[in-house]
């Protein structure tokens, strides 16, 4: 079969799923906020920085799922210091419920990454139509979901951060990660019905050196893109993160009174103090995945 009967065939599937869905499968509220976890780059921490959110909201009393999306290199559950029971690709085959897939981990759920995994863009339908589900039925039972997309600005990255109610992008202060961060901004931004952006600095020798960083950025993007970005914080480079690290454990758990996992908290507050943006995540995602059909 030619690739582009094949394309066909997958994007007519998706649609007779979506159509019987709608007739057979009753709405369904969704209540949870949906918070993305994203940078320019890699190297910055956006995994360690997403898990380590992730656990202090759960530590608030939120209850918490974390989904690993970074579909080629998936490590949140090496941070959290798990064996994960199943991962995302146990539910896209169809093999596992979402909630069957599930690791519980420091107070939240887990739904591990799968390495190697195709992105959302070249899934066939029926998985689509699963990976939709999934995102339903966690944001029926959550209160706060956290994703960890992949690095970069891959097009799939960047539908998914634009997706969420808040896309947070993590930037360390050297040049090349400022430039980078920058980028994903711009590219999120420039997606219809965008998530709020916000900026975390990260491994800043002190708050001014954040305080520097963020500011270029937030300005920039207001002048040149007419969007708004909100600085949401920044976490101190700390030794105790490396620790953490070393011993397969959040820092905010291994290192609790440390000056990152401090800073964390601070972040994790604000973060679980705001609310979900109108229209639902699911919803959104629904678009975009009809839009890579």
């Amino acid at each position: 079969m030619s690739p582009d009967v094949l394309a066909q065939d997958q994007a007519a599937e998706l649609r007779r799923l979506v159509a019987q869905r709608a007739r057979t499968a009753p709405a369904r509220p969704a209540t949870a906020r949906v918070v993305a976890v994203t940078s320019g780059k890699g190297g910055v921490g956006k995994t360690n920085l997403a898990v380590n959110l992730a656990v202090a909201a759960a530590r608030f009393g939120k209850k918490v799922a974390l989904v690993d999306l970074d579909l080629g290199l998936a490590n949140a559950d090496v941070v959290l210091g798990v064996t994960a029971r199943a991962t995302i690709a146990h539910v896209l085959s169809g093999r596992l419920s979402v909630f069957d897939a599930l690791t519980p981990a420091h107070g939240l759920l887990l739904l591990a990454g799968a390495s190697g995994t195709e992105s959302h863009a070249n899934l066939p339908a029926a998985e689509r139509e699963r990976l939709r589900d999934a995102f339903g039925r966690l944001a029926e039972r959550a209160d706060l979901v956290v994703l960890d997309t992949g690095a970069g600005i891959s097009r799939g990255v960047v539908e998914f951060a634009a997706a969420a109610d808040e896309a947070v992008v993590v930037t360390t202060p050297e040049p090349t990660a400022l430039v980078d961060a920058y980028a994903a901004v711009k590219l999120i931004s420039r997606e219809p019905d965008a998530a709020r952006l916000r900026l975390v600095g990260n491994q800043a020798a002190d708050r001014a050196e954040a305080d520097r960083a963020s500011a270029g950025i937030v300005s920039v993007a207001r002048r040149f893109l007419q969007a708004d970005v909100d600085r949401l914080g920044y976490v101190l480079r700390d030794p105790a993160v490396g620790r953490a690290v070393m011993s397969r454990a959040p820092f905010v758990v291994a290192e609790p009174r440390s000056a990152a996992a401090e800073c964390v908290r601070n972040l994790a507050a604000r973060m679980c103090g705001a609310e979900a943006r109108p229209g639902g995540f699911v919803e959104r995602v629904f678009r975009l995945l009809r839009r890579g059909a």
